[in-house]
C-alpha cells in the first residue's frame, strides 16, 4: 500500500469519511473462491459466537418504535 502525500483539493466534508482503498492482487478463481468461503466460514463462527451482541446493539440503536403500531398483533396491517 502507497501513501499519497500529495495535497487534496477537494476540501469536501465526504473526503474524510472515505474509507481508504486497499491494493486487491489479480488471483485465479480458484483462489477467490477459496477466500471467499473462508471469509464466509469465518463471519459464520463470529456470528454464532456474537450474534446475541450485534443483534442488542443494532436494537439498542433503533431506540422508540420508528413505526408504532406496526407490531401490534391486535391492530393488522390489512
Amino acid at each position: 500500500m502507497t501513501s499519497d502525500t500529495t495535497p487534496r483539493s477537494d476540501t469536501s466534508d465526504t473526503s474524510d469519511t472515505m474509507p481508504p482503498t486497499i491494493s486487491m492482487p489479480r488471483l485465479d478463481d480458484d483462489a477467490v473462491i477459496q477466500i471467499h468461503d473462508f471469509i464466509h466460514q469465518v463471519l459464520d463462527l463470529f456470528e454464532a459466537r456474537y450474534g446475541s451482541q450485534i443483534r442488542r446493539f443494532y436494537e439498542d440503536l433503533g431506540g422508540q418504535d420508528m413505526l408504532p403500531g406496526i407490531d401490534d398483533e391486535d391492530d393488522p396491517p390489512f
